[in-house]
């Protein structure tokens, strides 16, 4: 049985040892493997698109990150998309790592996690993020 190499190095935020030893036995035959690097609410849901569109999103749609590094409010900024509509942010407490790695040019998918029916725009859209290998 052949192993996928970690290169551990790539990711210094956010991550845990213990997750990164899991992976040491995923079998390298795999096409592509994705991992789980976090799951998050939508921040600033409230001021986009998404009350306009919520009727329109499902659980598992794909989202779009786009790295703002010039954002005046955060230099780890990334915009979250929903077929071209500007739903939010990845929260500024939880961006660091997702940032980092857009910068160095890491594969990453987003998607819906959860939708919910809530008014507190902090609970209403979950959503994760993956690293493709």
């Amino acid at each position: 049985m052949r192993f996928l190499p970690i290169d551990a190095s790539r990711w210094v935020c956010g991550t845990s040892f213990l997750f990164w030893l899991s992976l040491l036995c995923l079998p390298a035959s795999a096409e592509t493997v994705k991992i789980l690097v976090q799951s998050s609410p939508l921040a600033g849901s409230q001021y986009y698109a998404v009350s306009e569109v919520w009727s329109q999103i499902k659980p598992g749609d794909r989202l779009t990150l786009t790295r703002e590094a010039d954002n005046r409010h955060d230099r780890n900024a990334i915009r979250v998309d929903w077929n071209g509509r500007q739903l939010g942010y990845v929260p500024r407490a939880e961006n660091r790592a997702v940032a980092a790695a857009l910068d160095r040019g890491e594969q990453l998918e987003a998607r819906v996690a959860k939708l919910r029916d809530e008014r507190d725009p902090w609970r209403r859209i979950e959503f994760a993020v993956y690293l493709i290998l």
